[in-house]
């Protein structure tokens, strides 16, 4: 939510000043992300301090990033929501820090990476802590609060949130339908007051269909839903079930076909080695699409589905929420020996799902990017301790939200589709045009395989086994994207 260089020697003067976009004292600036949303505002503290700080304009609950400026002391604080990541670097006596990774790429050496993360990223074994890909780059997770003296940088993890452990048995007549109704309508009311033009994310499935349910009751001057279409059968099922979503609620959608945009494509960020997180989304390319519509319209937030997945899981929030990793047989030596500490350095027990919070690192920077605020009402803490009481058998299935969507008007092939819509062609069909010929560049020449974290040999074996398969290996997208992204920021 914000982006920074401060120096310990300008936190002895309060005499802060705006230029332009941002505040500014001696060789120190404090940049608020760019958001009709985000309110900011720089506040003496003490008298021999300043606090800047950039949250939601709403009522309730809100998202926010604190920085706070004593002499000789910087704190960075975070909220609960963990809506966009803030990376920070420590070098010499000054403190750098960003939503946007790419922004801190003077100091960040493809050299000199953090074999724990890099081995996390090739297996697919993702973890939430402070680790980045880069040694000396934190990421601040949800509630911890960095500090940068003259003694260098530390992060002070927050105690583990508190869940609710067992579900609870309902009371006698109380439909938690209209209970879930009126809770997630009364979260994405709280934007009303200060949002004109809203965005949802409408992929057709159950999570994003309920969002769409409530942006559309709020009132909202105007509501754009937006959606990547997937290609074949399912794609056709999937654009008619969107259709008939769209049309009951009478709003105006945008659908992009993924198919055009998948990983790797040309004129897309990677093939164009535009600076990026090495770590992001798969689909960036089609995603960017969405984004690059949405702000055209004008939507200064934009609702998504996020989460849903993970408040309809029926297992305890301190259970793993991750699966079992799949195995990569061309990992490197550094890797193989790194895959022992992938558990390491965890941050605590948040109050949103882990899942998510990695997932809003991935995604939601993109949107910041063009001045949207992303909101994922499905994992407000107020709907997460409702899911956490609730009853298995209301949640299994997602069984709740699709008697949410029946009860609205909406069919049973809408409410409970016989195929939903995934990514996977999307994904084989970028590996197999693009993906295939970048991997014979990376056997010529990589970063990964020179440092050590992925075997040539059983690289090029792995080469020659998806020319020939039905389906290229899918884990290949994830070498592949991390080799581009850090070829990107060298």
């Amino acid at each position: 939510m914000l982006s920074f260089r401060v120096r310990l020697a300008d936190t002895r003067n309060t005499a802060w000043r705006w230029d332009t976009d941002r505040w500014v004292s001696g060789e120190s600036w404090i940049r608020p992300a760019h958001a009709a949303v985000l309110e900011a505002e720089l506040v003496p503290r003490g008298g021999s301090g300043v606090c800047a700080l950039v949250r939601e304009d709403r009522g309730g609950e809100v998202e926010f990033t604190s920085l706070l400026l004593r002499p000789d002391e910087v704190q960075v604080s975070a909220g609960v929501f963990g809506t966009a990541p803030l990376y920070l670097v420590a070098v010499g006596e000054d403190l750098y820090g960003s939503w946007d990774l790419a922004d801190l790429r003077v100091h960040l050496r493809p050299d000199g990476l953090n074999p724990r993360a890099v081995a996390r990223a090739l297996s697919r074994r993702h973890r939430y802590g402070a680790d980045t890909l880069f040694d000396g780059v934190y990421r601040l997770t949800e509630r911890a609060t960095a500090v940068f003296t003259a003694e260098g940088l530390t992060i002070l993890y927050p105690e583990p949130a508190q869940h609710v452990l067992e579900p609870r048995r309902l009371r006698a007549g109380v439909d938690p339908v209209d209970v879930l109704d009126g809770l997630l309508t009364e979260v994405v009311a709280e934007w009303r007051s200060a949002v004109s033009c809203a965005g949802v994310e409408v992929s057709g499935g159950a999570d994003s269909g309920n969002v769409a349910l409530s942006a559309a009751a709020v009132g909202f001057g105007s509501v754009h839903t937006f959606g990547l279409l997937m290609g074949g059968r399912i794609g056709r099922m999937q654009r008619e079930r969107r259709r008939m979503m769209v049309d009951h609620l009478g709003l105006r959608d945008t659908a992009v076909p993924a198919m055009q945009y998948p990983p790797f494509v040309p004129g897309g960020v990677r093939e164009r080695g535009v600076p990026h997180d090495p770590a992001g989304a798969f689909y960036q390319e089609a995603f960017d699409v969405v984004r690059g519509h949405a702000a055209a319209r004008g939507c200064e937030v934009i609702f998504t589905g996020g989460g849903g997945d993970e408040v309809n899981a029926c297992h305890s929030r301190t259970d793993a929420e991750l699966p079992a990793a799949d195995l990569v047989p061309w990992l490197g030596r550094k890797a193989i020996e790194a895959l022992a500490q992938v558990d390491e350095n965890l941050a605590p027990i948040p109050v949103l799902p882990v899942p998510t919070l990695m997932a809003f690192g991935l995604h939601n920077p993109a949107y910041l990017r063009h001045g949207i605020w992303p909101v994922a009402p499905l994992v407000h803490p107020r709907v997460v301790r409702f899911m956490e009481q609730l009853p298995h058998e209301h949640k299994q299935g997602k069984t709740m939200f699709r008697n949410r969507l029946r009860r609205a008007g909406l069919p049973e092939s809408v409410a409970a589709p016989a195929e939903p819509e995934n990514f996977l062609a999307v994904m084989e069909s970028g590996l197999r045009r693009y993906g295939l010929p970048l991997l014979d560049d990376m056997l010529r020449e990589s970063l990964l395989v020179d440092l050590g974290y992925v075997d040539p040999v059983a690289l090029a074996q792995a080469r020659d086994h998806a020319e020939r398969a039905p389906v290229v290996p899918d884990l290949l997208c994830d070498t592949l994207a991390l080799e581009v992204g850090l070829r990107s920021l060298s």
